[in-house]
């Protein structure tokens, strides 16, 4: 037996809907972990949905060149509702985490959501866990693996785990939660009826119980799953945060001379509630006419958010740049004054850690976050000297601190922070303590 186990212990099989071509934010998390687990004498094996079958939001073809040639990759099947999801609402788009490019107030949406919450449990994608399981069951009847890595959203994923776990119980599984389950800020949104949010949060329970390691992105979150049950073990809940590649910053910064450039990257809807920071720097681009201000989102901006940018008088000014390749928004990164975050202003946002935060920290940009005070994104802003983060309703301090920078910015148009060493966050150390999970 212990021969046994010394020869799978290394070996861990993957299981991510999101993998190259899909882009976005939910694909980078695992791809870094299977990108460096090979550095710490990891074999990392993925199991993935067929690209040319998956419901992907939006693509990023430049991704497979982060992964490694000597992982191997099983693309499976699918059956899923998004082509009908297409027919009854007469788009084309897949619809993006926290529904960024739909209208949710209009019926045939509604009746769609209604439908995708009480239908399809826990979510749209519980229809690749069959494909999915049998081509784990055949690697794992011929194959030694030490564990196996369930990553969600979508969190109908880590049913897989919850099935293969009871078929081969010495194999440890690990459930990599990217985003709360029935905690999510957008939740409310599907429509569940009772019945529906009973089954949910039965297997959100399930899984938390019977994994035997959970992952999560921040410590609140930790919190929320803690309290899901008595019979939770909080040491195998491991706070493993999002992070940043070094090898992705490969340009030098390069904040515009002549232009005071805030600039957004990724999806932002309504729920971002940033319509008051809009209108504090529309206050200060009018007390300032001599600055060239642009604010630039980069990625996917909904209509309401665009209607405020209108409202707020600073459409002028206002640079929308679509869905870029994962390398082009590093550029972008590196290429302006000032970062700009937003958290959703919902219930549990405590535990919202947006992804972009470490990339922002490793750009050394001074950050503006429109969110939650006390969180763990101020948290760790604030032990960085990164920035600040500002209430959603705190107007007149966010028009303050625009207008010292503006004021700096005239006397240095250069407003990057000190060189920190954010080693920490690096997506190499994080894969090094997930290596220690797989492993220990």
């Amino acid at each position: 037996m212990a021969n046994q186990k010394a020869s799978r212990t290394g070996n861990v099989l993957f299981f991510s809907y999101y993998w190259p071509p899909s882009g976005g934010a939910g694909v980078q998390r695992c791809l870094k972990f299977v990108k460096h687990l090979p550095e710490f004498q990891v074999n990392p094996t993925v199991i993935t949905v067929d690209e040319k079958k998956g419901a992907y939001p939006v693509l990023d073809h430049s991704l497979a060149a982060d992964i490694p040639a000597s992982v191997r990759v099983i693309r499976t099947n699918t059956s899923e509702p998004f082509e009908f999801y297409k027919k009854l609402t007469g788009k084309k788009e897949i619809p993006y985490g926290g529904f960024a490019n739909q209208n949710n107030q209009s019926l045939v949406q509604k009746a769609f959501n209604f439908i995708r919450g009480n239908l399809f449990i826990p979510d749209a994608r519980v229809g690749w866990n069959k494909y999915a399981v049998q081509a784990a069951k055949e690697l794992l009847q011929k194959e030694l693996f030490s564990a196996i890595v369930t990553t969600s959203p979508p969190h109908s994923t880590q049913l897989i785990g919850l099935h293969l776990k009871k078929q081969f119980p010495e194999v440890k599984w690990i459930a990599d939660l990217r985003d709360p389950w029935t905690d999510i800020y957008y939740y409310k949104e599907l429509n569940h009826t009772a019945l529906a949010k009973q089954i949910d949060a039965r297997y959100e329970k399930a899984v938390v119980e019977g994994a035997d390691a959970i992952l999560v992105t921040s410590a609140d979150t930790k919190r929320l799953l803690v309290a899901k049950s008595a019979r939770i073990d909080s040491t195998k809940i491991h706070v493993l945060p999002n992070g940043f590649d070094e090898e992705d910053f490969t340009y030098l910064s390069d904040p515009p001379k002549d232009t005071f450039c805030i600039t957004y990257t990724g999806t932002i809807s309504e729920t971002y509630n940033i319509e008051l920071f809009l209108k504090a720097l529309a206050e200060v681009v009018a007390r300032y006419p001599e600055i060239p201000f642009r604010l630039r989102f980069v990625g996917k901006i909904s209509e309401t958010v665009r209607q405020q940018v209108d409202n707020a008088g600073i459409a002028s000014i206002t640079e929308l740049v679509a869905f870029v390749p994962h390398h082009e928004s590093i550029k972008y990164l590196m290429s302006t004054t000032v970062l700009l975050m937003g958290i959703p202003d919902v219930i549990n946002n405590f535990c919202i850690l947006p992804g972009k935060l470490f990339e922002y920290l490793a750009s050394n940009k001074p950050i503006i976050c429109i969110g939650p005070l006390h969180s763990d994104a101020d948290r760790i802003i604030d032990e960085c000297g990164a920035g600040r983060v500002f209430h959603y309703a705190a107007y007149a301090q966010m028009v303050d601190y625009l207008d010292q920078m503006a004021h700096n910015w005239k006397i240095n148009p250069n407003l990057d922070l000190p060189i920190v060493d954010y080693h920490r966050y690096s997506r190499r150390a994080l894969t090094g303590k997930l290596a220690e999970i797989i492993t220990g």
